[in-house]
This record gives C-alpha cells, structure tokens and sequence, in this order.
C-alpha cells in the first residue's frame, strides 16, 4: 500500500515527549490489569463492571494501534520499499493474528472466531469503508479518479484468496464442515503465502507506478512515476521508531487475553451470535487504517484510499489464513474456514460488484450507495441468519 513520505529529519526533531503518551497509557493500563485483572474477571457477572472493562479495553487497544500504524508509516518513510510495505503489514496482522490466537486459546467455541473475523474484515472494508468512502467523496467531489492499474491488481490477489480460504472448504469432500485436511491445511498455508509474497514483490518492485496517485493530464490511464527514494535518516531516528512500535505493540499483545476473557463471557452472558467477536476483533484490526482512508478519500486521494482498504484485505487474507491454520496444527484445535452458503453469496456479489466499481478509471455516489447496501445487508444475517 502506497504510504505518505514523513517530514525531513531537518524539519522533525528525533524525540518529542507526546510520542510516548500512548503507549504510558496503555502499559499503565496493563500493569492495572496484571495487579487487579483476576479480581476482576471475578466480578463479570455484574454487568456493568464487565462493559466497563470491555470499554476500556476496547478504546485503549485502538488508540494504541492508531500509534502502531504511525510509527509504521515512519519507518516506511525511512526504509523505503518494500520493507515499508511489510512494516506496516506485520504490523497491522500481528494485531489481527494475536487477538485471533487469545481468543481461540481460550475455553469457548472459538472453531469459527478466525473465519468469522476475516469474512468481517472484507465486508467492512469492501463494502462499510468503500461504500462510506465513495458516497463521501461523490457528494464532495462529484467524481473521483483512481489507479485502475492498481485496484486491478488488488482484486486479482484477493478474489483468488478469500475464494480458496473462505468458500472452498465449504464444498471439499474430505470434511463435512467447512474444515481442512492438514494436507489442505498445509498446501493451502503455502499457496496463499506464495501469491500474496508475490504480489508484494510485484508491488514494490517493478510496479511500484500502478500504486500512485494517476497523472491528471490527458494520459491519466498511464501509471505515475515511481515515487522518490525514501529520505536518508540517522541510525538513532530509525532505533527511536523501532522501539516505540515494539512497545505500541506489546501492550496489544498482553491486553487482549484479558479482552478475550471478557468477549468469552460477554457473547455467552448474553446469548449473541458468535459472528459477533469476529466483527468486534475486525474493528479493531482495521479502525485505523479505515478512518485513515476515509481522510484521504475526503482529500481527494482515492488511489492512496484504495491502498489502505484493498491492501487491508489482501493482507488480512493472504497472511491470517496461514497463521491461524499453523495455531491449529499445533494445538490441535479446530479450526472452521468454510462460510455458511448466505455468507458465500454475500462474500461472492461483494467481489463481483468490487470489480464492476473499480473496472472504470472513476467513481461516484452511486457505487458507494451499492456498497452500504450490501454492508446493511451483512449486518442483518449476523443478527438474523
């Protein structure tokens, strides 16, 4: 995904003391929970402590995340491509994998937790953020240009992936349960890794100009030039942002076996759809990089925009899946990748109609109109399969 340079060092001082005001807060909060947490997750039964805490940890983890993608996108700026790319996509599905592997090592029936919250993230992102995004940016700009040659690629890797990872399992014959064979497990793990690696070779290498903004000149169906090599930064500036992602993300890390205690008990206690976790993991995951699509698209940066949502979802699929099914080999657990036969018709329409919206070299009100139908749509089979 295609990420803004950051200032010049000439201009950023190395340190500044607010940078370390997220992650005070969110170790303070984990050092709460380590003394008092067990206390308590005692005490869940009494409703209100229980949305308390889940309040908590839920503003807490994605204020952190919103610092973890900023200091991502420093490091890109330092690095350049592609490790800036791959800062921060670790990064975000680090995030992802760790709130999926502490809630499905808890004691419920976590067998759905990492399809459910995968399926949530592309229909958030292809259908929520993009169809939020279009309608946005239709009603401010009338028409919005994009990079074809991008959106493009980026529907070629994902429909490939979420096809063999979300509905596949759902009609091989070696399980009835939307289950995979470790042979299948193990092939599919190395298949989606190879396509997604090669895709992000492809993407930062020779055709980095597919992922910028297009010329507004006549030849705007020609890609832009490659961006500026990236800008030349000490080896302590470099050291500085490193150490502050590390400690924006281990706070992540160790909060969320207590948020998945707390999901447990809240889904259970209350009766609702398990679906529910994995929108609510899927929220936290994306917040960030959707509320910075949707800034973008408002500035009239769709191509950046799409970089963020389509970049989010190829990642999401192309490395979770691998990483949930080796959580699975491992421990033994069960892990259900096949979507129910509504949600493979929704999943399916959301790719075809994503092609037909990003198939022409500009958007308007009435693709994203399309888009929250569908996004409304998805929200009512959670509650009413």
């Amino acid at each position: 995904m295609t990420l803004d340079a950051s200032p010049t060092a000439a201009t950023q001082p190395p340190f500044r003391p607010k940078m370390l005001i997220r992650p005070a807060i969110a170790w303070i909060t984990v050092t709460l929970f380590l003394v008092f947490g067990s206390d308590w997750m005692a005490q869940l039964s009494r409703h209100e402590i229980g949305l308390a805490l889940f309040a908590w940890l839920f503003f807490v983890i994605v204020w952190v995340a919103f610092g973890v993608v900023h200091e991502a996108e420093e490091l890109a700026g330092m690095f350049g491509e592609p490790v800036g790319t791959l800062v921060l996509t670790l990064s975000i599905v680090i995030i992802e994998v760790v709130l999926i592997s502490a809630v499905m090592l808890g004691a419920g029936d976590t067998a759905t937790l990492a399809r459910d919250t995968m399926f949530a993230v592309l229909m958030i992102v292809l259908n929520g953020v993009v169809g939020l995004g279009l309608l946005i940016g239709g009603i401010r700009h009338h028409e919005q240009a994009f990079n074809l040659h991008g959106a493009s690629a980026y529907l070629a890797v994902i429909i490939p992936l979420a096809t063999i990872a979300l509905m596949l399992p759902s009609f091989t014959s070696s399980t009835p349960d939307g289950t995979l064979t470790p042979i299948q497990a193990i092939s599919f793990s190395i298949l989606t890794i190879a396509l997604y690696g090669m895709f992000l070779w492809l993407q930062t290498g020779r055709h980095k100009g597919y992922f910028v903004a297009p010329k507004a000149t006549s030849d705007a169906n020609e890609p832009e030039t490659p961006p500026p090599p990236p800008r030349k930064a000490r080896k302590s500036e470099i050291a500085l942002h490193l150490a502050l992602l590390l400690i924006n993300i281990l706070p992540i890390v160790i909060l969320s076996k207590s948020l998945a205690k707390i999901l447990d008990y809240g889904i259970a206690a209350t009766g609702a759809p398990h679906a529910l976790g994995g929108i609510i993991i899927a929220m936290l995951v994306f917040t960030p990089e959707g509320i910075s699509a949707l800034v973008a698209i408002r500035r009239d940066e769709l191509t950046r925009a799409i970089n963020l949502c389509l970049g989010g979802a190829a990642s999401t699929v192309g490395l979770t899946v691998p990483a949930v099914l080796a959580i699975g080999l491992f421990t033994g657990k069960t892990v259900v990748l096949g979507l129910p036969p509504a949600s493979i018709v929704l999943l399916a329409s959301t790719l075809v109609l994503s092609s037909l919206t990003f198939s022409g070299w500009r958007t308007t009100m009435l693709e994203g109109a399309v888009h929250l139908s569908m996004f409304a749509v998805f929200l009512v089979l959670v509650f009413s399969p």
